[in-house]
């Protein structure tokens, strides 16, 4: 069907390299509400930057509301109150340093800084109800809901605090257990019951709490953490529905509370792994009854409301650690394997480029193919490349794919001496 190498470049991919070359995708996303912006590792500088450079873009552009990250609640909340408090002159790096929980790297990163001082700056021209919001979406933030549920409703709802209090009584005994993947495997019956009670309790009572903006928010979400937690939790341990289901389903629910706090015209910038956005149901994940938040999303919004954009590369160096919880360092991503798709563009075009998927029937045709695409998690193991790739039917699985020739490492806050050094990024280049 293509006659030369050539017709292959001129037909399917646009070039990358500036801002202006990301017009074809702000054309393509059009009035979308929902745009997710995919990666295919959590420590890749140019994965952080470019989705940065597409959601100022869509913030100024088309009037989105607020992001909503692969992060924890509470630690996501502190930033989103402080991008929108222009009195808060809290550093950057302060408060980004808050992020605790391994991997730190991931939020608690120079390129993140670099966004969020942009975002603080953007929201103090901005009425109350038009400031940007940073939100996160994740499950795993037990304990620190708990403790934040109880000390603000102690204050500003004492009896649902008492319910708060019962299901922190409940959980307790296990949080010297916590090792991120089985806590209640001993569990006493009826944790969740204790905590969709409180869950209940207040969504009932939200319109109570003033004393703070967002107040009724941070509540709701945090409690739902509180409910959702305990089954994930159970699931890792063996004892109910799969986890990882647990978890993506977790995520839809937090986002769809944010869309309805934020209004019917809201509009959200949705940043996680490829995993998580680009639509399970065109990947082996299927094949084991496993949902994500991009299929999840497109499920209960059908037609061109959402917009799915994933990111690759063919090699470079990433942050991760050699297994949870160990130390961060830089590794070596070596070139993709021969029959991936970042191999096949690598070959085909060996540039950076925007391959928009949408309404292009030629373009799908060509990457009709069930293809292995790289999937770089915060472990890893560049000697066990292989095992790192997930079939896919890009197409399917995306309306749009930003591939980049070679990446680099991100720039963690928590640098050691002789570290990797702050990039060029800092504080509002990207």
């Amino acid at each position: 069907m293509f006659s030369s190498e050539k017709r292959i470049k001129d037909t399917f991919y646009k070039r990358l390299e500036t801002d202006n070359d990301l017009d074809p995708l702000m054309d393509t996303i059009g009035d979308a509400s929902y745009v997710l912006l995919g990666e295919a590792s959590h420590g890749t500088h140019e994965y952080y930057t470019w989705r940065a450079k597409i959601t100022k873009r869509l913030i100024l552009e088309k009037g989105f509301s607020f992001i909503a990250v692969e992060g924890d609640w509470p630690d996501c909340y502190r930033i989103n109150k402080w991008l929108k408090d222009p009195n808060d002159t809290t550093a950057v790096k302060d408060v980004l340093s808050q992020f605790n929980r391994w991997p730190t790297w991931m939020w608690a990163n120079w390129e993140i800084a670099a966004l969020a001082g942009w975002l603080k700056d953007h929201n103090s021209s901005l009425p109350e109800e038009k400031k940007i919001g940073f939100y996160g979406l994740d499950v795993y933030s037990l304990w620190d809901s708990m403790e934040i549920m109880v000390n603000y409703l102690e204050k500003e709802d004492p009896k649902t605090a008492k319910l708060a209090k019962n299901a922190f009584k409940c959980f307790e005994p296990f949080k010297e257990r916590d090792s991120y993947a089985s806590v209640f495997s001993g569990a006493r019956p009826g944790c969740r019951d204790e905590v969709i009670r409180l869950l209940q309790e207040v969504r009932e009572n939200t319109h109570k709490y003033s004393g703070e903006k967002e107040a009724d928010l941070n509540a709701e979400i945090n409690s739902l953490v509180m409910a959702n937690a305990e089954k994930y939790y159970r699931a890792m341990a063996g004892f109910g529905e799969d986890s990882w289901n647990v978890r993506d389903r977790h995520m839809v629910e937090t986002l769809n509370s944010l869309m309805k706090y934020h209004g019917p015209h809201a509009k959200v910038i949705i940043w996680e792994h490829n995993t998580h956005v680009g639509d399970a149901r065109a990947t082996n994940m299927a094949e084991d009854g496993l949902v994500n938040v991009g299929q999840l999303v497109r499920e209960q919004h059908p037609g061109e409301e959402v917009f799915i954009a994933g990111f690759g590369s063919y090699e470079g160096s990433v942050i991760a650690g050699d297994y949870w919880g160990s130390p961060m360092k830089i590794m070596k991503v070596p070139p993709a394997i021969k029959s991936s798709v970042e191999y096949k563009l690598h070959k085909e075009y060996g540039e950076n480029a925007l391959i928009i998927f949408r309404e292009n029937e030629d373009l799908q045709q060509h990457f009709a193919e069930t293809t292995g695409h790289r999937a770089i998690g915060v472990v890893y193991h560049p000697e066990r490349e292989r095992g790192n790739y997930v079939p896919s039917r890009m197409p399917q699985r995306y309306d749009a794919f930003l591939y980049l020739e070679e990446t680099t490492a991100l720039h963690p806050l928590k640098i050691e001496p002789g570290g990797i050094g702050i990039p060029d990024t800092y504080p509002f280049g990207i």
